[in-house]
């Protein structure tokens, strides 16, 4: 069971953040668990692990916009299939490859403008005993500062 490590892969996936640019400040984006089922995991696990969130910071170069803070986590290795963001939403589909099995899905939208964003994202794929959904809701908010962007 792999609980834990599944729900760091699907916080730390990058979500949008605001329009067409963004100025080079830091991000708070929060990742809270609504929903999971994952079979054969214990229930208490499952009970515990909702209603959890995971924060994190992200910082964005001027002239990057919310394709890059859609982009995923380089180290999830995840393959975009699918990326829209038109008129202050967003969708966008990945496969996330897993070490054994078939790879996750993860499904996102929601709606952004430039003070943050708000939306869902829903990860399903396969364990040894059968179907998995994870279900987070998403949210982001400039915070205070400026940061330093490698360049």
């Amino acid at each position: 069971m792999r609980l834990v490590p599944l729900f760091v892969c699907l916080a730390a996936l990058p979500v949008a953040a605001s329009a067409q640019s963004v100025p080079p400040v830091r991000w708070a984006v929060t990742s809270t668990v609504v929903d999971l089922t994952v079979p054969g995991a214990p229930g208490f696990l499952l009970k515990m692990a909702k209603g959890k969130s995971r924060k994190e910071h992200k910082c964005l170069a001027p002239g990057q916009g919310i394709a890059a803070v859609l982009a995923p986590d380089p180290k999830a290795q995840c393959r975009i299939e699918r990326q829209e963001t038109t008129d202050g939403r967003y969708s966008q589909a990945l496969l996330c490859p897993q070490k054994k099995g078939e790879p996750m899905r993860v499904v996102r939208s929601g709606t952004y403008d430039d003070r943050g964003f708000a939306g869902r994202a829903e990860m399903t794929g396969r364990t040894a005993k059968g179907a998995m959904r994870v279900l987070l809701d998403q949210r982001a908010a400039r915070v205070g500062g400026t940061c330093r962007v490698a360049g």
